[in-house]
Protein backbone atom coordinates (compact mmCIF):
# COMPACT_ATOMS: atom_id res chain seq x y z
CA UNK A 1 0.00 0.00 0.00
CA UNK A 2 3.06 2.27 0.09
CA UNK A 3 2.58 3.20 -3.58
CA UNK A 4 -1.13 3.91 -3.14
CA UNK A 5 -2.13 7.50 -3.93
CA UNK A 6 -5.39 9.03 -2.68
CA UNK A 7 -8.09 10.34 -5.00
CA UNK A 8 -8.84 13.90 -3.95
CA UNK A 9 -11.63 16.00 -5.44
CA UNK A 10 -11.18 19.75 -5.08
CA UNK A 11 -13.86 22.40 -5.41
CA UNK A 12 -12.11 25.68 -6.18
CA UNK A 13 -13.41 29.22 -6.41
CA UNK A 14 -12.92 30.53 -9.95
CA UNK A 15 -11.71 33.94 -8.83
CA UNK A 16 -9.16 33.06 -6.18
CA UNK A 17 -8.03 29.52 -5.50
CA UNK A 18 -8.41 28.39 -9.11
CA UNK A 19 -6.28 31.40 -10.08
CA UNK A 20 -3.67 30.31 -7.54
CA UNK A 21 -3.69 26.78 -9.00
CA UNK A 22 -3.25 28.24 -12.47
CA UNK A 23 -0.40 30.47 -11.29
CA UNK A 24 1.26 27.48 -9.59
CA UNK A 25 1.08 25.56 -12.86
CA UNK A 26 2.39 28.45 -14.96
CA UNK A 27 5.19 28.98 -12.41
CA UNK A 28 6.01 25.25 -12.64
CA UNK A 29 5.58 24.73 -8.91
CA UNK A 30 5.38 21.06 -8.00
CA UNK A 31 2.23 19.90 -6.22
CA UNK A 32 0.56 16.48 -6.04
CA UNK A 33 -0.87 15.19 -9.30
CA UNK A 34 -3.71 13.26 -7.69
CA UNK A 35 -6.07 16.17 -7.08
CA UNK A 36 -8.94 16.66 -9.51
CA UNK A 37 -10.24 20.19 -9.79
CA UNK A 38 -13.86 21.21 -10.11
CA UNK A 39 -14.02 24.93 -10.85
CA UNK A 40 -16.99 26.82 -9.42
CA UNK A 41 -17.88 30.52 -9.46
CA UNK A 42 -17.71 30.74 -5.66
CA UNK A 43 -17.02 28.51 -2.65
CA UNK A 44 -20.49 29.53 -1.46
CA UNK A 45 -21.93 27.56 -4.39
CA UNK A 46 -20.49 24.25 -3.14
CA UNK A 47 -23.41 22.21 -1.93
CA UNK A 48 -22.94 19.55 0.75
CA UNK A 49 -24.51 17.24 -1.85
CA UNK A 50 -21.44 17.75 -4.08
CA UNK A 51 -19.16 16.64 -1.26
CA UNK A 52 -21.28 13.61 -0.45
CA UNK A 53 -21.39 12.69 -4.15
CA UNK A 54 -17.59 12.87 -4.38
CA UNK A 55 -17.20 10.51 -1.45
CA UNK A 56 -19.90 8.17 -2.75
CA UNK A 57 -18.18 8.04 -6.15
CA UNK A 58 -14.88 6.93 -4.60
CA UNK A 59 -12.97 10.02 -3.53
CA UNK A 60 -10.62 9.43 -0.61
CA UNK A 61 -10.64 13.12 0.28
CA UNK A 62 -12.38 16.38 -0.61
CA UNK A 63 -10.88 19.86 -0.48
CA UNK A 64 -12.95 23.06 -0.80
CA UNK A 65 -11.11 26.36 -1.20
CA UNK A 66 -12.14 29.91 -1.97
CA UNK A 67 -11.35 33.57 -1.50
CA UNK A 68 -10.26 34.89 1.87
CA UNK A 69 -13.26 35.94 4.00
CA UNK A 70 -14.11 39.51 3.09
CA UNK A 71 -12.59 39.26 -0.41
CA UNK A 72 -15.40 37.37 -2.15
CA UNK A 73 -16.27 38.54 -5.66
CA UNK A 74 -19.88 37.76 -4.78
CA UNK A 75 -19.70 39.84 -1.57
CA UNK A 76 -20.65 37.21 1.05
CA UNK A 77 -20.31 33.82 -0.66
CA UNK A 78 -17.31 32.70 1.33
CA UNK A 79 -19.00 33.68 4.62
CA UNK A 80 -21.91 31.40 3.69
CA UNK A 81 -19.45 28.65 2.76
CA UNK A 82 -17.57 29.00 6.04
CA UNK A 83 -20.72 28.69 8.16
CA UNK A 84 -22.16 25.89 6.04
CA UNK A 85 -19.04 23.74 6.06
CA UNK A 86 -18.15 24.06 9.72
CA UNK A 87 -21.52 22.53 10.50
CA UNK A 88 -21.33 20.00 7.66
CA UNK A 89 -17.83 18.83 8.61
CA UNK A 90 -18.98 18.29 12.19
CA UNK A 91 -21.99 16.32 10.94
CA UNK A 92 -19.82 14.08 8.74
CA UNK A 93 -17.43 13.42 11.62
CA UNK A 94 -20.40 12.66 13.89
CA UNK A 95 -21.69 10.00 11.49
CA UNK A 96 -18.25 8.39 11.13
CA UNK A 97 -16.15 10.08 8.44
CA UNK A 98 -12.53 10.50 9.58
CA UNK A 99 -11.71 14.17 10.28
CA UNK A 100 -8.76 14.27 7.86
CA UNK A 101 -10.80 13.47 4.75
CA UNK A 102 -12.52 16.85 4.34
CA UNK A 103 -10.47 20.05 4.11
CA UNK A 104 -11.24 23.75 3.67
CA UNK A 105 -8.92 26.66 2.92
CA UNK A 106 -8.87 30.27 1.78
CA UNK A 107 -6.29 31.06 -0.90
CA UNK A 108 -6.11 34.19 -3.06
CA UNK A 109 -5.13 34.12 -6.72
CA UNK A 110 -1.67 35.52 -5.92
CA UNK A 111 -0.83 32.76 -3.43
CA UNK A 112 0.53 30.03 -5.72
CA UNK A 113 3.04 28.83 -3.13
CA UNK A 114 0.27 28.58 -0.53
CA UNK A 115 -1.80 26.56 -3.00
CA UNK A 116 1.14 24.22 -3.54
CA UNK A 117 1.71 23.87 0.22
CA UNK A 118 -1.96 23.26 1.07
CA UNK A 119 -2.37 20.77 -1.80
CA UNK A 120 0.59 18.83 -0.42
CA UNK A 121 -0.74 18.99 3.15
CA UNK A 122 -4.20 17.79 2.10
CA UNK A 123 -2.74 14.93 0.06
CA UNK A 124 -0.46 13.83 2.90
CA UNK A 125 -3.30 13.97 5.45
CA UNK A 126 -5.59 11.86 3.27
CA UNK A 127 -2.81 9.44 2.34
CA UNK A 128 -2.08 8.86 6.04
CA UNK A 129 -5.69 7.67 6.49
CA UNK A 130 -5.51 5.13 3.67
CA UNK A 131 -8.28 4.33 1.19
CA UNK A 132 -11.75 5.56 2.11
CA UNK A 133 -14.20 2.92 3.23
CA UNK A 134 -17.04 5.10 4.47
CA UNK A 135 -19.80 6.54 2.24
CA UNK A 136 -18.52 4.68 -0.84
CA UNK A 137 -21.19 3.08 -3.00
CA UNK A 138 -19.82 -0.03 -4.67
CA UNK A 139 -16.41 0.15 -6.32
CA UNK A 140 -14.46 3.38 -6.68
CA UNK A 141 -15.74 5.16 -9.77
CA UNK A 142 -13.69 8.35 -10.07
CA UNK A 143 -11.30 7.90 -12.99
CA UNK A 144 -7.62 8.67 -12.47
Amino acid sequence: MSDWQPKIVTFLCNWCTYGAADLAGVSRLQYPHNIRVIRLPCSGRVSPKFILAAFRQGADGVWVSGCHPGDCHYIEGNFYARRKFVLFKNLLEHIGLEPGRLHFSWISSAEATKFMRVATEVTEAVKALGPAKFLIKGKAQIGY
